[in-house]
């Protein structure tokens, strides 16, 4: 735990806190993050397995933020996730990235906390029958799997999948780049959403969260200005 989670954990008021950081901020920032929260979503979140080469998790990370999906989580069983900020464009700071690196079975312990929390397991695959993204029932939380560039999905994903979702191809090629496909299945059904009646947004409590996150993201003395406003408050 760093000093400014530390310092956190020792703040009841939350929001008491971001009004107190929003002075160190531009007007304009802070109304950037209240607008990019109205489209933020849990609805969905994506998982890939074992991404090797670093642009395509890096336009993974950045495909996430621009559709609004909040989560990401990486899973490595044989490759070590990397970001480059070329290709990021810094979206790795507002989206929240989960790595599965440190569990006897990665990719069962991904698949476990996803359906903890509500969400149904759905691989991505070119080789799987199952539905395409125009027909995909969107009223359920559900995480669309990825695989890495080589072997693409593992069996243990395909086999624990409680569903397919194949995007359509019409060419010689088997399969999509992987952000590609990210993007492709993300546009299509993020739209869906949106236009629809489904409960999709974040929490206020979330976007709190998350705002005073961002904040304390942008500012640079945040831990100082963290640190003072406790002392003010002692």
């Amino acid at each position: 735990m760093n000093k400014i989670d530390t310092y956190l954990d020792q703040i009841e008021d939350k929001e008491a806190l971001l009004q107190y950081l929003r002075q160190y901020m531009t007007e304009e920032r802070s109304s950037r993050f209240r607008e990019v929260l109205k489209f933020r979503t849990r609805h969905f979140t994506l998982a890939v397995e074992d991404v090797f080469k670093e642009r395509n998790a890096s336009a993974i990370i950045r495909t996430a933020d621009c559709f609004g999906i909040q989560d990401v989580h990486i899973i490595e069983n044989q490759n070590e996730y990397q970001i480059s900020e070329n290709i990021s464009k810094g979206a790795e700071k507002w989206v929240s990235v989960n790595i599965y690196d440190d569990h006897l079975n990665n990719t069962g312990e991904c698949i476990s906390q996803l359906k903890d929390k509500g969400y149904q397991i759905i691989a991505t695959s070119p080789h799987a029958s199952g539905y395409s993204p125009d027909d995909f029932d969107i009223s359920k939380r559900s995480a669309f799997f990825l695989g890495g560039e080589k072997e693409g999905l593992t069996d243990q994903v395909l086999d624990k999948a409680d569903g397919y979702i194949r995007i359509p191809m019409y060419g010689f090629t088997e399969s999509y780049n992987i952000s590609v496909a990210g993007a492709l299945l993300l546009y299509n059904l993020t739209r869906r959403l949106h236009r629809s009646e489904i409960n999709w947004k974040i929490t206020e409590r979330e976007q709190l969260e998350l705002q005073l996150d961002w904040t304390i993201k942008t500012i640079a003395s945040s831990e100082n200005l963290i640190k003072k406003y406790l002392e003010n408050q002692a």
